[in-house]
């Protein structure tokens, strides 16, 4: 392995969410998605490079970075984009919000496969949406499915115009099939519905799985997407919306400006096109540390937390784990964990509060031994 993954790196004290929130110094934070890796070499060569000029005014996107995102998108994953048709934007979660803006009316009702990302309700509701929940249902080898005659009964109520998707799924873990996603977009279509796709995951993938672009699918989809997950750089703040659609693209345009996210920092773009252009090797490598930590959680689990049903991981560094037979009320539990072992983990009612109970989310993107220790320390309540 080329990349050092195992390094500890000392986050504490630089104004880190995921390290800082908490004034406990004994707190190993395993919640909120970011990872504690340091950033591929490309990268922080060009912050580097461009933090050598001593002016940080305002920042024009160029042709350059428009390169990079549809090579990486053509080569990776065989979906050719044009030029024309992304628009840039400070993250994915505004992308989400300016897409819902442009999209809906208020009162009308967004789709949303539950549990879903937390911010999918926030979004919608702030928008003045109604959040239509489709509940994934457990189906064969603790794999998440989706309820399909309930999917299609949703999208047919004439007040749902649109079906935000998250793909692949944070917090279950899936990777949609390509079989999946054809059957989401015949169901939205035959009820003109519209598809948003959040795939902000998308580079997140675990062996034997493969990332299926919603765009590759339905030409009429628009995407949100950003490397700041997969590659760490999640605080530089760019994202981008693919529409292929003039029309639709001149109202997500309007909305952006309404939403004033349409100025980026001068980082932002040249860690974007370091990322795509120089270090798809560090993903790869990535990928593959996560995998073999998502292992060492699961086998840690059958042998010290057999109380625990951690479920398939396909995408994401966000494990999805049931632990119902611990606790009826997992808020509580998640709180138990945190005050008695400086553990810090999501309850899963976060991402639905009906769909989420009985179920934590715990985010694997940080040094093996850390994710070691902080199971053994959950062993201890």
């Amino acid at each position: 392995m080329r990349y050092d993954f195992d390094e500890i790196i000392e986050r504490r004290g630089t104004g880190c969410v995921k390290w800082d929130e908490n004034p406990n110094q004994d707190v190993i934070p395993l919640w909120v998605a970011d990872m504690d890796f340091a950033v591929a070499p490309a990268i922080q060569e060009a912050i580097r490079k461009r933090a050598q000029h001593p002016v940080f005014g305002y920042t024009h996107v160029t042709d350059d970075y428009y390169d990079a995102v549809i090579s990486w998108f053509h080569r990776r994953h065989h979906w050719d984009i044009s030029r024309e048709h992304i628009l840039y934007t400070t993250g994915v979660v505004p992308a989400m919000s300016v897409a819902i803006k442009a999209l809906t009316m208020p009162g009308e009702k967004v789709l949303i496969l539950s549990p879903d990302y937390n911010c999918f309700f926030s979004s919608v509701k702030n928008n003045g949406c109604e959040v239509a929940e489709s509940i994934l249902r457990l189906g064969s080898n603790h794999r998440f499915e989706v309820d399909w005659q309930d999917f299609e009964a949703l999208c047919s109520d004439e007040k749902t115009t649109l079906f935000l998707l998250c793909n692949p799924h944070n917090p279950t873990g899936r990777v949609w099939s390509r079989e999946e996603l054809e059957h989401m977009r015949d169901i939205c279509k035959r009820h003109q519905v519209r598809i948003v796709s959040d795939e902000i995951h998308g580079e997140l993938i675990m062996p034997a799985h493969t990332f299926v672009p919603m765009g590759t699918v339905d030409a009429d989809a628009i995407i949100l997407n950003s490397p700041s997950k997969s590659f760490n750089i999640a605080g530089l703040m760019m994202a981008n919306i693919v529409c292929r659609d003039a029309a639709t693209r001149r109202r997500l345009n309007r909305a952006i400006n309404i939403n004033e996210v349409c100025d980026v920092n001068p980082f932002a773009p040249e860690a974007v096109k370091a990322a795509y252009n120089d270090s798809e090797q560090w993903i790869d490598e990535l990928n593959l540390y996560l995998w073999d930590n998502y292992t060492a959680l699961c086998d840690f689990a059958a042998q010290h937390l057999p109380q625990w049903q951690v479920m398939p991981l396909e995408g994401t560094y966000l494990v999805w784990v049931d632990v119902s037979r611990c606790s009826n009320h997992v808020a509580a539990y998640c709180n138990e964990i945190l005050e008695k072992t400086s553990v810090w983990i999501n309850p899963g009612t976060m991402y639905g509060p009906r769909s989420g109970e009985g179920y934590v989310r715990i985010n694997i993107a940080c040094p093996r031994s850390l994710l070691l220790e902080a199971l053994n320390r959950i062993t201890k309540i």
